[in-house]
């Protein structure tokens, strides 16, 4: 007897330490202004951006296939005191979109056996070139294939950065909603405990006045003892989903933070207006739809796969190249097609042409790929959204039975402790009362909490988390 008094003490004692919800001073944390912080500070978010910077870097070196070069190459050979030769040459190449290529320079060389072929006058030659493919490269080359499929990939890349600040925010919200219910279900418990101790109290003074029976006290201690291990658990569980959300919290400097144990959610669950948050677009769901970041990179890599098969296609076209070089005497640069220029003329073409179709297959291959993975994810969203939807409209048309039923249990049980109070009811029954509001209580927490998150998948579903935060 000695020992369960002093367990009832120690319990007593031990009520204030755990029922402190939270200081005097609490700060706010709503579910807008968190994501806003994921989205700006977080390190997968800044990750995001990378990949816009990673597609403009690409674009730039395509584009460096189209830059100017100037070139100069100088050799010369001595031996046993005798100048064998001496070449010189340097100028510009220009590659044009257009599959042309400019080329002027100047050469001079010299040596007592210099090669003919490579004699020049004393002062030099001035030379141009240009060259052109006709039938392989005219219509379109590597570079120009490139530097396209690079330009599509910088239009891809901002969709590719929208689906994982998406994904993240998806996470991060998902985190939030799991902490909001667990903060308002742990003051529905420290509320149970506030009361079974108003009802021991109660119970202790009246049984030592002898109005109560002793055993009504011994019934009071176990709803106690039962409702502090209950918010002991719904305790613990807060404090875990409080560092999980902290989790995506970081500062500008990328330095990880940890919520105060006086922050708490923007305000307690009970409080959320059904339908508060609305979707008035659900009737263009399809355009939605059609609008998904992961739509839109298919339809980009459907793009991308079309200039390749465009340029595998101009492969299996033969190789004829021409190019012609007017040549100019440095000294006096007159125009004289006639007697002065060099020209040439390229022809290629594989006789199987294995290599070109069996790479032609494979784009081929691979744009059926993307269309079918296209179509299954088209569809894979359209049946996640209308579910999602379902969901939302369920929840929202029972928020308001819900509500119902708590102000009913909360009628119950006020009756009947006005009933107790004046000696026609028992502690069994006010108990019994009280149990089912504060289920009753819970289950609505529960129902709200279902349904901030099937907008949360909606958002996600839609691909509007990006755009909405």
């Amino acid at each position: 007897m000695i020992r369960s008094k002093q367990l009832f003490v120690f319990i007593i004692l031990l009520i204030p330490f755990i029922c402190a919800g939270q200081s005097s001073s609490t700060n706010m944390l709503s579910y807008a202004n968190f994501l806003q912080l994921v989205k700006q500070n977080h390190p997968l978010a800044k990750k995001a951006n990378l990949i816009i910077q990673s597609a403009d870097a690409n674009t730039l070196i395509a584009r460096g296939s189209f830059d100017p070069k100037i070139f100069y190459e100088f050799n010369n050979k001595f031996y046993n005191a005798k100048n064998y030769y001496q070449l010189g040459e340097g100028g510009f190449k220009i590659p044009t979109w257009f599959g042309i290529e400019l080329k002027g320079g100047f050469e001079q060389n010299q040596g007592e056996l210099l090669n003919p072929e490579n004699l020049t006058p004393k002062n030099g030659l001035v030379y141009s070139q240009i060259s052109l493919p006709l039938m392989q490269g005219f219509v379109i080359d590597e570079r120009r294939a490139t530097l396209k499929q690079a330009k599509l990939f910088q239009e891809l890349s901002n969709y590719e950065k929208i689906n994982a600040i998406n994904e993240l925010l998806y996470n991060a919200g998902k985190a939030y909603w799991d902490w909001q219910l667990s903060y308002s279900n742990l003051q529905i418990y420290q509320m149970a405990v506030s009361l079974a101790k108003e009802r021991y109290d109660a119970n202790v003074r009246s049984s030592a006045l002898g109005d109560k029976p002793a055993i009504d006290t011994v019934e009071a201690v176990i709803q106690l003892q039962d409702r502090i291990l209950n918010m002991q658990q719904a305790l613990m569980e807060y404090k875990t989903k409080t560092l999980f959300l902290s989790g995506f919290l970081w500062l500008e400097n990328d330095t990880p933070i940890e919520l105060t144990e006086n922050t708490i959610p923007d305000r307690s669950i009970e409080e959320i207006e059904s339908g508060s948050i609305s979707f008035t677009n659900y009737q263009l769901l399809d355009s939605l739809i059609n609008n998904h970041p992961s739509l839109k990179i298919y339809d980009f890599k459907l793009k991308q796969l079309a200039i390749e098969k465009k340029f595998k296609s101009d492969k299996l076209k033969p190789i004829l190249n021409i190019n012609y070089n007017p040549i100019y005497n440095a000294d006096n640069i007159i125009l004289n097609f006639q007697n002065n220029y060099k020209w040439g003329l390229a022809v290629g073409f594989p006789i199987f042409l294995r290599k070109e179709r069996g790479d032609l297959q494979l784009t081929k291959i691979k744009i059926n790929n993307t269309m079918y993975e296209n179509a299954n994810k088209r569809n894979e969203l359209v049946v996640k959204a209308k579910a999602t939807v379902n969901e939302l409209n369920t929840y929202n048309n029972q928020i308001e039975t819900y509500i119902k039923n708590v102000n009913n249990y909360e009628r119950l049980w006020k009756y009947e402790k006005r009933l107790f109070s004046l000696g026609e009811s028992s502690l069994f029954m006010i108990n019994a009362r009280e149990v089912s509001y504060l289920n009753a209580k819970i289950k609505y927490n529960d129902i709200i909490y279902k349904n901030n998150k099937a907008v949360l998948d909606a958002e996600y579903t839609l691909g509007l988390l990006n755009s909405l935060y």
